[in-house]
């Protein structure tokens, strides 16, 4: 089954948007949020298009590029320091994020399609979508924007710590990470609130 504009034509408005986020899980790094309108319902124009997470790393850098570049669809990027991750908690900090993403879009949504289970505290209708990655074009379409963004603001990080191998693992406790973690210790940016990182810091987790 592949995403479609079913969702979005059930509204019967013009200006709705997709929402999905990129980052809940890992130790490290922001959380990065994307919003997505689309102005035409044309789903022949966006057949390689899916959940991030089914899609490999050459198909979501190509879809990206293709996203960005159309005048078919208008798009915001928001995202959630680690600072704000530790203040806030990784759930407030999501939200925040996707606010943010909202914001960033050039015109404003009548009605958000959200992915998950994070409501926003948002001054716009709303729907949430369980898997709605899968499910929704916008949705869809705003999980690749978010996780390649992501995924560059890592890579960006790993330069210059290559130890903790980010480039490979975005952050997540991977072993290679957790082995990094061990002898250097936790950055800058770490997440100081997840409990791995807590127990290093020898606080109680």
């Amino acid at each position: 089954m592949m995403p479609d504009f079913s969702f979005e034509k059930r509204l019967y408005l013009k200006k709705i948007a997709g929402i999905d986020e990129a980052g809940c899980g890992p130790w490290a790094g922001p959380v990065v949020a994307s919003a997505v309108i689309f102005f035409e319902y044309d789903q022949t124009t966006w057949t390689d298009l899916n959940d991030s997470k089914k899609l490999t790393s050459q198909k979501r850098q190509k879809c990206f590029e293709t996203l960005v570049n159309s005048p078919l669809i208008t798009y915001g990027i928001g995202s959630a320091s680690v600072d704000e991750i530790d203040e806030l908690n990784i759930a407030n900090a999501t939200r925040l994020a996707m606010k943010r993403a909202i914001k960033d879009l050039s015109v404003q949504p009548e009605h958000v399609l959200i992915d998950g289970i994070r409501e926003p505290s948002i001054n716009i209708p709303f729907t949430m979508i369980t898997k709605g990655d899968g499910l929704s074009l916008s949705i869809a379409a705003a999980s690749i924007i978010a996780k390649v963004t992501r995924d560059r603001i890592m890579n960006d990080l790993a330069k210059d710590y290559p130890m903790y191998h980010w480039s490979k693992n975005a952050g997540y406790g991977t072993a290679l990470h957790q082995e990094a973690l061990k002898k250097y210790g936790p950055t800058p940016h770490h997440r100081k609130s997840f409990a791995p990182i807590r127990a290093l810091l020898g606080e109680v987790a």
